[in-house]
């Protein structure tokens, strides 16, 4: 029976990681800008703000370079990097506002079902003008997948809180999306 091999990406990827583990400043760099541009779109959506997703993006990446000699190559190494990032950019988050307090009864108006000509781009904007507890949660579950007992540790919340969050967040960009598009 073959032996498995490493694929090209993988046997890559294991030379980088020796590299930066060895504190060679070129596989640091090529470790960053393999991972940079997805890193940032994670914490923009979470953030809002392109300054402050930066401020996060190079906050995790100092953080990841301090911890990756206790990476275990168990899981992924971009799902491990993500990880670091969203509890920078949430440290980033907490750090820059309290996390608002959605009240409903101020946006009681009707929900209606969302326009077939929605854009991302809009879509996005709708999202950067969440309250920002809600476009945390809302993007770290719909958007990046975590389960609400991972937002709730993340976030320091209950879970209930964060289902509720979710909902909200959901009502208000369907508000914020049909007047976009009535």
């Amino acid at each position: 029976m073959p032996q498995p091999h490493l694929s090209a990406d993988a046997s890559d990827e294991q030379l980088l990681l020796a590299g930066c583990l060895a504190q060679n400043r070129l596989a640091q760099y090529q470790l960053y800008e393999r991972y940079k541009a997805a890193m940032y779109s994670s914490a923009l959506r979470i953030l809002g703000s392109p300054d402050l997703a930066q401020d996060a993006l190079q906050e995790a990446f100092v953080e990841v370079f301090r911890q990756l000699a206790g990476f275990r190559q168990e899981a992924a190494l971009g799902g491990w990097i993500k990880t670091i990032v969203v509890r920078c950019a949430l440290r980033v988050l907490r750090r820059e506002q309290r996390m608002e307090v959605y009240n409903p009864q101020q946006h009681a108006e009707p929900l209606v079902a969302w326009h077939d000509s929605l854009t991302g781009e809009a879509l996005e904007k709708a999202i950067g003008e969440l309250p920002a507890g809600y476009r945390a949660v809302f993007c770290l579950v719909e958007v990046e997948g975590y389960l609400h007992r991972e937002v709730a540790e993340l976030l320091s919340i209950s879970e209930g809180t964060s289902k509720s969050q979710l909902y909200h967040a959901k009502r208000l960009l369907q508000v914020k999306l049909q007047h976009l598009y009535s």
